[in-house]
């Protein structure tokens, strides 16, 4: 499409014309991915579409739902709903200390009438928008002065300390990582960038000592697996065995064993991606991080295209949540990392991760859709 002024752009794009401008090759991409992730889901539960793949799919139909009525909306409603957004996600977070439901020996998930929902999935969402609106009326020399970035470093550290309260430990690494990567790419000095990355090194003799001991477990069995295998080593040993034996081709679909006999603790949440090795091999596995790489890839042409800084911030921080997502799930089921409780979007099992990616990747085809859209305020230039 040719470029245009906002006004012209309004007056002929209609609801149609939006739904004409969402990425449908996109879209397609997104739900093969999840087709994925039923077929092992269904595969883990024994060639069943219950208890998982059966509920996964109505959860993605919603999940396309919500990606098109969110891709409709004006990029700049949901730059004025970013900080609402961000309140009530950190209210929510707050309320699941009050009130949380205990799952697994943490305290995540709040219960809202039938509906049970993880704040802290939403609030990695929440903060890419409230870290977009604040970032993009500032310079790139602004981003870099000390009183500018405390409020941003607040939004980042405040739902970050509240997340490893509960504990988990995963989505706050994800949340950070979320939140410093717009601080990069807004034009953060690496005068700011090299020191804390100094002071968190140093600082970790110190942060193990207020680690849980199942942490801490984890990151001892992950210097040695073998040491406990048939213990603190077992999710991890198997999950390794269970990529080992499928080989270069996999055994077949259906016919993986160490998912469906129960091996693999978690076979339908974080440790997904093995039934994917096990079954497919290395080629399958690699044709599914290719899948996941087109859909960053595509997230990214995104973000440049945008005519707003709002807007390429945005696009580049749901893009980059969701490669945070595949790349701390890929390394911790291969052994690279150690166990930390993230799951691999749009296949593990799970309603408010499946949801919030698919918000996630309504707000990149708003972004797609309102391109042309320029909003006073915001920088010119993304670094």
């Amino acid at each position: 499409m040719t470029t245009r002024p906002y006004a012209a752009f309004r007056r002929t794009l209609t609801a149609t014309d939006k739904l004409l401008e969402i990425n449908w090759v996109l879209v397609t991409i997104i739900g093969v991915i999840a087709c994925i992730g039923f077929a092992m889901l269904y595969s883990v539960a024994g060639a069943h579409l219950s208890p998982w793949a059966s509920k996964q799919i109505l959860r993605f139909i919603v999940g396309i739902a919500i990606l098109v009525a969110v891709a409709l909306v004006d990029i700049r409603v949901w730059m004025n709903l970013a900080y609402p957004a961000y309140a009530v996600s950190f209210l929510l977070l707050i309320a699941v200390d009050v009130a949380g439901h205990v799952g697994l020996g943490a305290q995540r998930w709040i219960e809202l009438g039938p509906i049970q929902l993880q704040p802290s999935e939403l609030m990695k969402i929440s903060l890419i928008l409230a870290l977009a609106r604040y970032l993009h009326g500032l310079s790139v020399e602004d981003v870099s002065r000390p009183l500018r970035l405390l409020v941003p470093l607040a939004m980042i550290g405040l739902p970050a300390v509240l997340v490893l309260l509960q504990p988990n430990l995963g989505t706050a690494t994800i949340i950070v990582m979320d939140g410093v990567s717009l601080l990069f790419l807004a034009g953060l000095s690496w005068w700011w960038i090299a020191p804390a990355i100094g002071a968190i090194a140093a600082a970790i003799p110190i942060g193990w000592q207020f680690l849980h001991d199942y942490q801490k477990r984890r990151v001892l069995t992950f210097l040695n697996p073998a040491n406990d295998a048939l213990g603190a080593g077992w999710n991890i040993s198997q999950a390794e065995i269970a990529i080992g034996s499928g080989g270069f081709s996999g055994k077949g679909y259906l016919h993986g064993t160490q998912g469906q006999l129960n091996f693999l603790p978690e076979k339908e949440t974080d440790f997904i991606f093995t039934a994917v090795g096990e079954e497919f091999g290395f080629m399958g596995s690699v044709a599914l991080l290719l899948l996941f790489a087109v859909v960053i890839g595509s997230g990214i042409r995104i973000a440049m295209s945008s005519r707003s800084q709002f807007g390429r911030l945005v696009a580049l921080g749901i893009t980059l949540n969701f490669f945070f997502y595949i790349m701390i799930n890929a390394m911790m089921v291969m052994g690279l990392i150690p166990v930390v409780g993230i799951p691999m979007p749009l296949l593990s099992y799970g309603g408010t991760a499946m949801l919030t990616v698919m918000f996630g990747f309504g707000l990149l085809m708003s972004v797609h859709v309102h391109r042309q859209v320029e909003i006073p305020g915001g920088s010119s230039v993304l670094l």
